[in-house]
């Protein structure tokens, strides 16, 4: 009877092992290896998880990558990590790729206005701008302007940080806003009267909420950017085994079997970037704008994704909350 046990889950993991080892190639054959010599990007979050899966492949393509991290020691180290990963030459080539690390807490403007002042002193040009750094279903805290943590750092540090490099984004047309976003804003709604949760908290459904907000954005921003020559898109990357999740408590129990499902079903940091990467890189892309991508392909949205009222009122409160208008 043991025995019998023992072959069979033995026999199951093979079998999960081949399947997951299928399915990641099938995903990692997804993007082509575009070019990205002579581009600038800029990735929030880029010192793990998605992040710094993108910003390890846009330097292998050759771009320009500034990593904007909240903290510099741990970028820095992720920066050494990536550049060994990827080979030296990508840096050293003529006109090659570059890794940059800039201090970005999006949960702080005044973080926010210092580093978009020196990527504006310093940065002739800024192709890409990828909006991924985010925080996940957090106790209850707020930002160090008083907004409600993951309102405030997934939405309004990001809607502040795209707002004030629009000049330069603008000026290297054609250029590309990503915005990375979650299939779980199905769950939010856009409470006006209780954005920073003064009422109630429930940190399910305000993380849903800010994705929801990082979609309407997104698609307000592309009508507004309309004939500019600067594109805006948003995304899902789909479940993908991050630190991201760090606040989510597994019973001790519980975490074998959550490690082995996770391990199995969730993707690797890779192939959950390889839909930011590809709307950062992919001429297939260009010139598209406004839209919701998952896997490589644009999807539908709800219809609450898609109210351009919501959208532009969300829009109106936001640039007065981050000091935009007064």
């Amino acid at each position: 009877m043991a025995a019998a046990a023992l072959g069979l889950t033995l026999g199951g993991g093979i079998l999960l092992a081949a399947w997951r080892w299928l399915r990641g190639a099938a995903r990692a054959a997804v993007v082509c290896g575009a070019s990205m010599r002579g581009k600038t990007v800029i990735i929030t979050g880029a010192n793990s998880g998605l992040g710094r899966a993108a910003a390890a492949e846009l330097l292998r393509m050759r771009a320009r990558v500034i990593m904007g991290c909240r903290d510099r020691a741990r970028a820095e180290r992720a920066a050494r990590e990536i550049r060994a990963e990827v080979g030296e030459r990508a840096e050293d080539e003529g006109g090659g790729g570059e890794l940059v690390v800039r201090e970005l807490d999006l949960a702080s403007l005044r973080s926010v206005r210092a580093f978009c002042h020196r990527v504006l002193q310093e940065e002739p040009r800024l192709d890409v701008l990828i909006n991924n750094a985010g925080i996940f279903q957090c106790p209850y805290m707020k930002t160090e302007d008083g907004f409600e943590m993951q309102f405030g750092v997934n939405h309004l540090g990001h809607f502040l940080l795209t707002n004030l490099l629009l000049g330069l984004l603008k000026n290297s047309a054609p250029s590309r806003i990503v915005v990375v976003s979650s299939k779980l804003y199905k769950y939010g709604e856009i409470n006006f009267e209780d954005l920073n949760s003064e009422i109630s908290y429930n940190k399910s459904f305000c993380y849903s909420r800010s994705k929801l907000a990082n979609i309407l954005f997104a698609r307000e921003l592309a009508r507004r950017l309309e004939g500019t020559g600067v594109t805006v898109n948003s995304l899902h990357p789909g479940i993908v085994r991050t630190n991201l999740g760090r606040y989510v408590n597994i019973p001790l129990l519980a975490k074998p079997l959550f490690n082995l499902v996770s391990w199995a079903f969730f993707k690797t940091p890779l192939e959950g970037a390889q839909t930011a990467i590809y709307l950062a890189s992919s001429p297939d892309v260009e010139g598209v704008s406004g839209k919701y991508f998952g896997d490589c392909k644009e999807e539908e949205l709800l219809p609450k994704a898609m109210d351009d009222l919501i959208a532009r009122k969300l829009w109106d409160i936001s640039e007065v909350m981050v000091g935009l208008l007064k």
